[in-house]
């Protein structure tokens, strides 16, 4: 595929319109699927997946088993003040409780007596929990629900920055669609005018019709083509922002050729291309929509905040037992009478930090409960307003069609009565400009049909899995 996009799209001379080399047709789903898979926000939209991952690895890291060693010595004189050794295995667990061994050996002169131990060191191993703070809820526990939250609401904003760009770029193409018909019109109808234009300047030579017949034609001429000048340019921009949209593998942006051009049957598949296909409006669950989910994980996750700010309104008891032996072999030598044990109590007599930031955590879940509020209509109403709209449009493409036809005839007619003598060139030109407004008119209805297509699509926040 990477081959094909190099053929199809790289060139450096202006881009203009022209026939005169094989064009392509550069489908809406083969566009779609480049800037999904190449398209640098594409790839950003990819990374929040990643990010939440390495978030959570991150808080799982407060539960991995830890070794410390701590080693102080004193040499002064040519005299050991001391040598302090103390080397710790932790294993950290869900509800504030810390299992920990550990060996002890201390020597020297002017060695503290509490850190007197056997020759052979000491050996503990023993448990700390927090009765208080921290019991059924701490800081790691609380990072690592956040973390798995957090996993869940990238998923969900993947699909809203994937969606979002594959909105913009199927804007781009409905854009370079309209801008591509508007000059087959042009060009159809400047061929018909010079046609015109020189039958009616062999007629005026011939003597059969007055020269300001011919002036006319000429004008009408003129007009044409500045119409399909003016086209020409709006194609050229449409098709530049369309290359913004198509990039190769390894980040380089490339320029459509003026040979490629849409589909011109996109009506026929843009509804499988977007999967909105058979898609009814009582099928629609709002629930399952990803800038809800997305919103929900957040609220779960201020709540898990929320419930860590209460417990810190609770004391802070802090107790801790080691048993003590000098025998490697723990389990054979385990005496109660031989520990090392103790506790801790602190509780701020106000608690006014504690309470403010409970206060801040509640507020923060409301104004979350608010935008979920809010994007639940929001998101109700605009899908709803959709669904109506592309009825609507059914209607308007029907009227548009039959204006056209209508137009049409009725111009086919005055030129049949034109070469019978029986009308003017005013007339012709008159009958022919409401045909090409009639058929400008349907292509900007087709235009506002797609995007409103588009918009179904973006109202959904669906990701693309066919692509």
């Amino acid at each position: 595929m990477r081959t094909f996009l190099i053929l199809l799209f790289i060139s450096i001379a202006p881009l203009t319109f022209a026939q005169t080399q094989d064009t392509i047709i550069l489908s809406f789903s083969e566009y779609l699927g480049y800037v999904k898979k190449y398209h640098p926000i594409a790839k950003q939209a990819n990374l929040t997946i990643k990010i939440g991952q390495a978030n959570l690895m991150k808080a799982r890291g407060a539960f991995d088993p830890k070794i410390e060693v701590d080693n102080n010595r004193k040499v002064f004189k040519n005299l050991e003040y001391y040598d302090q050794l103390n080397a710790t295995f932790k294993i950290p667990t869900w509800y504030g409780i810390e299992l920990k061994g550990n060996f002890e050996q201390n020597e020297g002169v002017f060695l503290n007596p509490q850190a007197t131990v056997p020759d052979d060191g000491l050996y503990s191993a023993g448990i700390s929990a927090s009765l208080g703070q921290g019991l059924f809820i701490n800081k790691r526990m609380a990072d690592l629900k956040k973390a798995k939250y957090f996993i869940e609401q990238t998923a969900a904003d993947r699909e809203i920055l994937i969606n979002q760009i594959l909105y913009d770029a199927s804007l781009a193409y409905f854009n370079w669609l309209q801008a591509h018909n508007e000059i087959l019109i042009y060009s159809q109808f400047l061929e018909n005018s010079k046609i015109r234009f020189d039958g009616v300047k062999r007629s005026v030579e011939n003597g059969d019709k007055a020269a300001i017949d011919s002036i006319e034609a000429g004008i009408v001429v003129k007009n044409r083509a500045l119409g399909l000048e003016q086209s020409n340019v709006k194609l050229m921009k449409a098709s530049l922002e369309l290359s913004t949209f198509l990039w190769l593998d390894n980040n380089i942006p490339v320029e459509i050729q003026p040979n490629v051009i849409p589909d011109s049957l996109i009506e026929e598949t843009v509804d499988n291309v977007l999967e909105i296909a058979g898609i009814p409006l009582t099928d629609f669950v709002l629930e399952t929509h990803p800038k809800l989910r997305s919103l929900n994980y957040k609220f779960k996750g201020l709540e898990v905040d929320k419930q860590l700010k209460a417990n810190k309104l609770l004391p802070k008891i802090d107790v801790q037992y080691n048993f003590l032996t000098q025998d490697p072999d723990l389990a054979r030598s385990f005496n109660t009478n031989q520990f090392k044990g103790g506790f801790s109590i602190s509780f701020p007599l106000f608690l006014r930090k504690e309470r403010g930031d409970l206060k801040l955590a509640k507020y923060k879940l409301q104004d979350t409960q608010f935008d979920i509020s809010n994007a639940k209509i929001t998101i109700q109403n605009k899908v709803l307003s959709l669904y109506r709209e592309l009825e609507s449009f059914k209607t308007q493409n029907e009227l548009i069609t039959k204006i056209v036809k209508d137009y049409t005839t009725m111009l086919n007619a005055e030129e049949r009565k034109f070469s019978f003598g029986e009308s003017s060139l005013f007339l012709i030109n008159s009958r022919e400009k409401s045909l090409i407004d009639s058929q400008l008119k349907a292509i900007e209805v087709q235009n506002k049909f797609l995007k409103a297509k588009a918009k179904l699509f973006n109202s959904l926040s669906r990701d693309l899995e066919n692509l």
